[in-house]
C-alpha cells in the first residue's frame, strides 16, 4: 500500500477520523512526530502557518505536519 501525504496547513486536508502526524508543543524543538487520528479540529480558520491544530483520540493536541492517505 502506497501513502499520500497532504499538507497539514490545509484545514479542508483534515477531517475527523483521518491519520494525521502532529508535533506537540512540547516537542517543537526536536520535531518529534506522533501518529494518530483526529478526534477534533481545533482550528477554525481555513489555513494556519505552522499546521492545522487538532486533538488526537488518545487526548494528545498538537499541530499537525502530514495528513497520511491510504492508497490500495
Amino acid at each position: 500500500m502506497e501513502r499520500n501525504v497532504l499538507d497539514g496547513r490545509k484545514r479542508s486536508n483534515i477531517s475527523i477520523g483521518c491519520e494525521v502526524e502532529i508535533v506537540q508543543k512540547h516537542h517543537q524543538r526536536t520535531g518529534e512526530l506522533t501518529e494518530g487520528f483526529v478526534s477534533r479540529i481545533l482550528t477554525k480558520s481555513a489555513n494556519h502557518p505552522h499546521g492545522i491544530k487538532v486533538q488526537l483520540e488518545t487526548g494528545e493536541v498538537g499541530r499537525v505536519k502530514n495528513v497520511i492517505e491510504e492508497e490500495s
